[in-house]
C-alpha cells in the first residue's frame, strides 16, 4: 500500500523506555516526518482518528477494521483538524495542535518518509508490515536498565491492558496469563521484568519466524541494542541510517553528536522522560548503582533466558 510520500515508512518499536525516543528523533530531519505514539492512549484525534483504548494495542487482521482507515489517513499525512479542535482543553493542547499540523503540512510539501515511533505497536508488526509494507526497527535495552528505569520513574504496568485484549492473549501471550494475574500492583521490578520477557520473545519469535521464511517480515525487521548505540553513536547510527536507506549528512551526523556528548547528564530528571540529550556512555550501567542486589538478582532470575537471545555475552 502506498502512503503520502510513496516511500517505505518506517516504524521504531520496542519496549516503553527502551531508546525509541531517541532512536526516533535521530533519524528524524528532512527526509522523514517524525510521528510520535498514535497508538499511545492519549494520543491526540488531529493524528489518528481511531481510538486507542488498551496500552500496547494488538492489531491484526481480525480486528483491523476499527484502525486499517485511520492510519491510511495518518500515512496520508492527512491532519484532522476540527477533530483536534474538539478535543483542546489546554494550552498545551493547542501547542501541540500547532506542532503536529507543520508536521503533517512539511510532510506532504516534502514528500518525506512516514516514521512512526511507537513503543505500543510492537506486539502489532506483523500488521504493520503487512498492510503497509513497514520497514521496523526493534531497540533493545538491558532488562535491569529498563526495570531500574521504571523505578526510578515510579511507573507500573496494569497487566489488564494484555490481559483483556483476547487477540493478543490468543496470538502472543497465553502462556503467561497465569504470571500476569499473580504480579502485584506495587511491584515494579517484577512487572518491568515479566513485560521485558514477553515483549521481546514476542519479537524473537517473530525474527526466528522470518528467517525462516520468505515472508516480508525477513527482509523488514532491524534490531538495535540500545547499548550498542550509547557506545558508539555514530557508527551505530550510520549503520541504522544505511539500513533504511537513509542518507548520513552531517546535519545527522552533529545532531547524533549533540544528544550523546559526554557534557550531557547521565541521567535525566523526572520532569524530561522524554529528553533525548545524555551521556550515552556514562549512562549505559547507571542501574547497578540504582538497583538493590536482590533487585538485579531477581531480574536476571526472570529474564536471563530471554535476555541472552539479544545478549550472548549478557553482563550482570
Amino acid at each position: 500500500m502506498q502512503t503520502g510520500s510513496n516511500a517505505q515508512p518506517i516504524l521504531v518499536t520496542g519496549a516503553h523506555r527502551s531508546g525509541t525516543t531517541w532512536v526516533g528523533k535521530m533519524l528524524a530531519g528532512s527526509q522523514v516526518a517524525y510521528i510520535s505514539e498514535p497508538l499511545n492512549v492519549l494520543h491526540r484525534p488531529g493524528v489518528l482518528r481511531a481510538k486507542v483504548n488498551r496500552w500496547y494495542q494488538y492489531i491484526c487482521d481480525d480486528n483491523e477494521a476499527e484502525y486499517l482507515t485511520a492510519f491510511e489517513e495518518l500515512l496520508d499525512y492527512r491532519y484532522h483538524t476540527w477533530s483536534e479542535i474538539k478535543s483542546l482543553r489546554s494550552l498545551k493542547d493547542f501547542l501541540r495542535m500547532g506542532r503536529d499540523f507543520k508536521i503533517f503540512y512539511d510532510a506532504l510539501e516534502h514528500g518525506q518518509r512516514a516514521l512512526l515511533k511507537d513503543p505500543f505497536a510492537v506486539f502489532s508488526i506483523p500488521w504493520f508490515v503487512k498492510r503497509f509494507d513497514f520497514k521496523v526497527v526493534v531497540t533493545v535495552r538491558h532488562p535491569a536498565a529498563f526495570a531500574s528505569s521504571l523505578k526510578r520513574l515510579g511507573w507500573n504496568f496494569d497487566f489488564n491492558d494484555l490481559l483483556d485484549q483476547p487477540l493478543l492473549m490468543r496470538d502472543h501471550l497465553k502462556q503467561y496469563r497465569g504470571q500476569m494475574q499473580a504480579v502485584k500492583a506495587d511491584d515494579v521490578i517484577g512487572q518491568a521484568s515479566l513485560l521485558w520477557t514477553m515483549i521481546y520473545k514476542t519479537v524473537h519469535s517473530l525474527l526466528r519466524h522470518a528467517q525462516g521464511s520468505e515472508g516480508q517480515l525477513d527482509r523488514r525487521l532491524v534490531i538495535v541494542r540500545h547499548e550498542d548505540l550509547s557506545r558508539d553513536p555514530i557508527s551505530g547510527f550510520r549503520d541504522l541510517y544505511a539500513a533504511l536507506g537513509l542518507d548520513f549528512t552531517s546535519h545527522a551526523e552533529d545532531k547524533i553528536l549533540n544528544s550523546s556528548s559526554s557534557e550531557n547528564p547521565t541521567e535525566l530528571s523526572r520532569r524530561k522522560t522524554h529528553s533525548v540529550k545524555m551521556d550515552s556512555r556514562a549512562s549505559i550501567e547507571t542501574w547497578k548503582t540504582k538497583l538493590s542486589v536482590d533487585e538485579i538478582q531477581r531480574i536476571r532470575d526472570m529474564t536471563e533466558e530471554s535476555a541472552r537471545l539479544f545478549y550472548p555475552d549478557l553482563n550482570w
